[in-house]
């Protein structure tokens, strides 16, 4: 079992016949599997990157500061996976009419330098690629994205509860519950080359009202009439 894109890689790297089921993205573009519906091989799983994500992020960090000019975007470049979602940030950043502004970050100090380095260019808002360090950092982040004034948008919820101000994306425990009914039929039998990728399903908006207030910014009500959970 293999959570995150590296993590399936240093698997696949390490064996070639016994089963792995991944919890990845873009597992296609990182060479992880031939095809979602044909994995082949001894891999097999669920992708949490889904297409258009990236863009809908921006959009809704565009809805909740329609003044905005300029965004950031935080990404760990060791992560394969992040390529895809860079790049459907910054088309969509750049089809608003928008200015995007790329940083790298995975450790503590990095994540510090990278939204100080955001503030001091004028950037209004944040993306937040994902990445296992930010879960890992998530309430570090949090402070530091309030810390700066930096409205910041994640893919996962639990950043979200840690105090990010917004999550839109698949709920990460949801697809590990269902990676362990694919290592249970692996258990039993089935090889992971008849077990077709899985793309997620269940999509999740979550905006956390405390941290908007302390941002000084106000939610539009239909957003929040949008939102799967509101955290207050």
């Amino acid at each position: 079992m293999a959570w995150s894109t590296p993590a399936a890689l240093a698997a696949k790297a390490a064996t070639a016949t016994i089963p792995i089921v991944m919890v990845s993205g873009d597992p296609v573009g990182t060479g992880l599997v031939s095809s979602l519906a044909r994995p082949g091989g001894n891999i097999t799983g669920f992708v949490i990157l889904v297409p258009d994500l990236s863009a809908k992020q921006v959009q809704l960090l565009v809805d909740v500061i329609p003044q905005i000019r300029s965004v950031g975007i935080v990404r760990n470049p060791s992560n394969p996976a992040v390529t895809s979602a860079l790049r459907e940030a910054e088309n969509a950043i750049r089809g608003l009419g928008l200015e995007f502004h790329p940083v790298d970050a995975q450790l503590p100090a990095e994540f510090e330098n990278a939204f100080a380095r955001l503030s001091a260019e004028g950037v209004k808002g944040v993306v937040v690629a994902p990445d296992p360090s930010v879960i890992e950092h998530r309430s570090m982040i949090a402070a530091i994205a309030q810390k700066t004034r930096l409205p910041t948008m994640f893919q996962r919820r639990e950043n979200v509860a840690a105090g990010g101000l917004m999550s839109y994306g698949p709920d990460l425990p949801d697809e590990l519950r269902q990676a362990a009914f694919y290592v249970d039929r692996i258990l039993k039998g089935t090889k992971p080359s008849d077990l077709p990728v899985q793309q997620a399903t269940k999509i999740e908006l979550v905006i956390n009202l405390k941290t908007a207030k302390a941002l000084g910014l106000t939610i539009p009500p239909t957003l929040l009439g949008l939102a799967d959970e509101v955290i207050e």
